[in-house]
């Protein structure tokens, strides 16, 4: 006699993020998406690294008590450098001067996860780390590069899945997924901790 299973839960991402749906799509398995209305400013005091990892658990919360019983997934990034952060920047002239600042640097992009499960409230929460080393970037490539790339919505506005890998002396990190938003690799491991079984 077989005995019934328990029913896999829904798995819902947390995000508009059409990269990070991509991205969650990889892992072939059904999810919902749902918008999380979370302002994304940092607290004070807070750190880059505190700052996305509160985010990510705070756009899975967000959207929890629309989905009891599934588990949630939250992600956020900040990008770096000492004390500069630099986030989306939402206009041309914005991103000009955000890549005319990072050439030559050193740029951390700090990706907070979350796995939330709505039904018992567990919590699985990290973050990813990934070092972005620019090249010394001339204003007439940071012009043709903005020429040619929508990058206003991304952090940092260089888009690494794209055209803005050009702009790149080297990464490195754990996941390369990671840097575009969604670190795959941790995902699975929350995910099998959670009962879905994944290859």
């Amino acid at each position: 006699m077989n005995l019934p299973t328990a029913p896999t839960p829904s798995l819902v991402l947390a995000s508009t993020s059409p990269f990070r749906r991509e991205l969650l799509g990889r892992l072939q398995l059904p999810f919902e998406v749902a918008a999380p209305e979370v302002d994304e400013a940092a607290l004070a005091g807070e750190s880059p690294v505190e700052t996305a990892e509160r985010l990510a658990r705070e756009k899975a919360q967000a959207v929890a008590a629309r989905f009891p019983g599934a588990l949630i997934i939250g992600s956020d990034q900040v990008a770096y450098c000492g004390t500069k952060r630099y986030g989306k920047p939402g206009t041309r002239a914005n991103a000009f001067a955000q890549l005319q600042a990072m050439r030559g640097q050193t740029v951390i992009f700090h990706t907070g996860l979350c796995l939330l499960d709505s039904a018992s409230g567990g919590v699985q929460l990290c973050g990813v780390p990934t070092e972005v080393r620019f090249r010394q970037l001339t204003d007439v490539e940071i012009g043709r590069y903005l020429d040619r790339e929508d990058a206003l919505n991304c952090a940092g506005s260089a888009k690494s899945e794209g055209l803005g890998i050009a702009l790149l002396e080297s990464l490195r990190g754990d996941d390369p997924n990671a840097l575009v938003g969604l670190p795959l690799i941790a995902l699975c491991r929350m995910l099998r901790s959670a009962g879905i079984p994944l290859p």
